[in-house]
């Protein structure tokens, strides 16, 4: 695969990063459903969310929020929920991250946004808050995988579960909406199939 160089000058924060980073990030990272016995701290899980916020949103706006279920008790909460064909293989993950969205996300806005009155923009318009929270929480749920990829985490993304249930028993009492769930940990490479096939440029884009 030809490898891709920088033509954006010298500035050093508009450099390319290495091939080595690359191959984590894309090339060689793969979605993983079996696991190496190793523990993830619960310290990089601080680290990894520490990168996952300096992502741009919508001003500023960080509707993510994310629950890393981890002790026995809490999956098997989870478990309830889980399709047939992700049961297994998401509780077999050292952490499985429920990335939900919190439809009460304008309320900080003075905090995260302060310069201007953003609150307003959104308060009685709940498709626009649904919208908003809804794009800019998936938006966190990418960056959170590159982020794990990036602290040499394996991740498997997946939907295939009752985000209602989901809501009721681990976002009790809250304005937090599930949206997708994402095993985190070690992956065994030995037990990867080899990887589907993807799209050509000209399948998927143009330049204009």
């Amino acid at each position: 695969m030809a490898r891709r160089t920088n033509g954006r000058g010298s500035d050093d924060r508009h450099q390319a990063l290495s091939d080595t980073a690359l191959d984590q990030l894309f090339r060689d990272a793969r979605s993983h459903n079996v696991w190496q016995s190793r523990d993830v701290p619960d310290a990089l899980l601080y680290e990894l969310i520490d990168l996952m916020k300096l992502g741009p949103t919508s001003a500023n706006c960080s509707p993510a929020r994310i629950l890393f279920v981890k002790s026995p008790q809490a999956k098997e909460r989870l478990k309830l929920h889980l399709s047939e064909g992700n049961r297994d293989k998401m509780m077999k993950a050292p952490v499985c991250a429920i990335i939900g969205y919190d439809l009460d996300f304008y309320e900080y806005l003075p905090r995260l946004f302060p310069h201007t009155n953003a609150k307003s923009w959104f308060e009685g318009k709940d498709k626009k808050i649904f919208d908003t929270a809804f794009r800019n929480g998936t938006l966190q749920g990418a960056y959170l995988i590159m982020a794990a990829r990036a602290l040499g985490l394996d991740c498997s993304p997946m939907s295939g579960f009752d985000n209602d249930g989901v809501d009721r028993d681990l976002f009790p009492g809250t304005n937090i909406k599930s949206n997708f769930l994402c095993s985190l940990g070690y992956g065994d490479l030995g037990a990867l199939k080899p990887r589907s096939p993807r799209f050509a440029f000209d399948e998927i884009a143009e330049i204009i």
